[in-house]
Parts: structure tokens; sequence; C-alpha cells
């Protein structure tokens, strides 16, 4: 059954005693709580009391989430605004369990340093890399449509994240639309400029935690535990950004300056997916469809189950007053 936000009253229901022996976790080249818990071992700490090992699997953008998901292959992970509207519109059975970030500032269209590209109208002509399907490429179309440009009207380099990287870097593309951290990475270290974030253009691009369908149904107890430790993870985050901030510095090897200001323009979220965040993916999704981004007409607050969430933080809350006690 699924339950939107309209449906907080739905409990979960154990399913017994879990026959899943791994749990798959997605993970991308972003900052975030999983990468956090993947370099202190929390998941697997936690789950082990479970009798599950945790396997982790590298992506480079959101949309191959999906494709593991299709396959069986994946269990968990955490995605941009645009790979849900495209996955559903696929037909993949995958289910929103949080909201991981608002996105103001999470997606960004950037040039280097000495481009002549000084607005979205410049970008008329050029040579733009993006990766199919992402957030950044639903902000490119978001940010033609603002300039009153076609998608006809530049040249789309579809390129995952490393290949656009040095792509951008040696100027065989005129510009990047991107996410965090490559966003600060370029501007601090390359001195890139940002013609246009999501701030800007008004045109906001949630986040949330994925989980395939079949095994939320079969494993509702290690859902609301994967989301309750994930939820540790960030307060944890909050309370000790100093350190956080070093820890991801050195996995990424990225400087603490772009670690820092990555993190302040895309800080991380757990929360329900409320209504105001459902209408915003609803015209993301329209808008994909009129521009034939998607095929397939979607109602997108059909993959929303606020089930696991809700109860993950309903035991946090009771176990942090039993503490108090």
């Amino acid at each position: 059954m699924i339950a939107s936000t309209g449906c907080s009253k739905q409990e979960v229901k154990s399913a017994g005693e879990s026959k899943t022996k791994t749990i798959r976790i997605g993970i991308q080249q972003s900052l975030g709580p999983l990468l956090l818990a993947k370099e202190k071992g929390w998941f697997e700490k936690e789950f082990a009391k479970d009798g599950v090992k945790v396997q982790w699997i590298e992506f480079q953008s959101g949309p191959p989430h999906f494709e593991a998901m299709a396959s069986n292959n994946l269990d968990f992970g955490a995605v941009g605004n645009s790979p849900v509207i495209s996955a559903q519109a696929a037909g993949i059975d995958f289910k929103e369990i949080s909201k991981g970030s608002n996105g103001e500032k999470g997606d960004a269209i950037l040039v280097p340093k000495d481009s002549s590209i000084h607005d979205l109208k410049d970008l008329k002509g050029k040579k733009i890399a993006v990766a199919k399907g992402s957030s950044g490429f639903n902000f490119l179309y978001k940010a033609l449509e603002y300039a009153g440009l076609k998608a006809s009207d530049i040249e789309m380099i579809q390129l995952q994240p490393d290949e656009a990287q040095a792509a951008f870097e040696t100027k065989k593309v005129d510009a990047w639309a991107i996410w965090e951290p490559f966003i600060s990475y370029e501007v601090i270290k390359k001195q890139a400029r940002v013609i246009a974030d999501g701030e800007d253009l008004h045109a906001y691009s949630p986040g949330f935690v994925i989980a395939r369908t079949k095994f939320i149904e079969k494993n509702p107890d290690l859902t609301v535990k994967f989301l309750k430790v994930y939820e540790q993870v960030r307060r944890w985050q909050n309370e000790h950004f100093e350190e956080a901030v070093d820890l991801y510095a050195k996995a990424k090897k990225l400087d603490k300056q772009v670690v820092i200001r990555a993190l302040q323009n895309n800080p991380p979220l757990n929360e329900p997916i409320t209504e105001d965040i459902i209408q915003t993916q609803q015209q993301t999704a329209d808008f994909q469809y009129e521009q034939k981004v998607i095929k397939t007409k979607i109602d997108v607050s059909k993959v929303v189950d606020n089930r696991y969430i809700n109860k993950a933080l309903q035991e946090l809350k009771k176990e942090g007053e039993k503490q108090n006690e």
C-alpha cells in the first residue's frame, strides 16, 4: 500500500523476522550522511545486530541508482529531484521514503572564469555538459526556459560528472550544469563562475532518500532502522561540524573550504515529504512532460511513502526522552 503525506496515520507493520542477509546502499559523489556513515561504519554496526551485512555500491549520478533497483540489485540510495521523476515515468518500482534536502543552491550552471558567458541568454549556441536525467539536467532545462531559450538553442553534451569535469576544465565545453560539491570545487579551486543557481531562478531541487518497494514491504523494521541511523548521522554532523568537514575532506580529497561551502549550500535533511514538496515535484514532472524529457504524464505523490520516516523519528524521540529521564 502506498502512503502519501496525507496518510501519516498509517503504521509500519513488522513483516516478522527478515530473511534479508545483505542491504545494498547506493552512494554517489555527494557530501552527506551516507558518505559519513560509510566512513564511520555506522550502518554496518547497527545492521550487524540483525545479522545483516551492508554492501556499498558507487554511482556517478542519480539515474543509475534506478537501473540497479529495477534489476533488484539496490535497496537504498539518495538522489536528486529529476532522477525520481524519470524513474517513475519509466515504471520503476521504488518509493521516496524521506526528503534529503531542500536544494535551493544544490544545482548550478558554471562557466570558466574567463568565459564570455555572463548571462543565461549567452548560452545560446554553446556546448553545455550535463548528466542526462540528473538534477543538473532538470536545472538546465529550467534555466533555458527562464532565459527564453529552448534545448535546441544549445548543444547538450551528455556526460557523467567525472567526464564532464575533465571536459569543463579543458574547455571542451562552454558550461556545465552540475551539483555540489563539484560547484564549490570549481568555484574555489578553479575560479569558475556561477551564472545561475536554484535560488536565482526560484527553481528548487529537493533531494530524496529512496528505497526499492519490494524491499521495504518485506523489511519494514530494517527500513525504519536505516532511516534512524541516517538521522543519527545527520545530527552528528550538525553537532560535530568541524570533525565532519575533516572527514569529508579526507574521504573525497577536497580542501576544507570546498567542503564547508558545499555543505552550507546544500545541508542534509531527513524529514517527511510535505505537500509543498509534492507540488514542487509535480510542477517539475509536468514541465519535463511538456519538454518531452519524459514521455509519460505522472502523479508524483504515488511514489511518496512517509510511514517509515514518521516511525523512525517517533522512535528516536521516545529513545531520547527515556535517556533524559
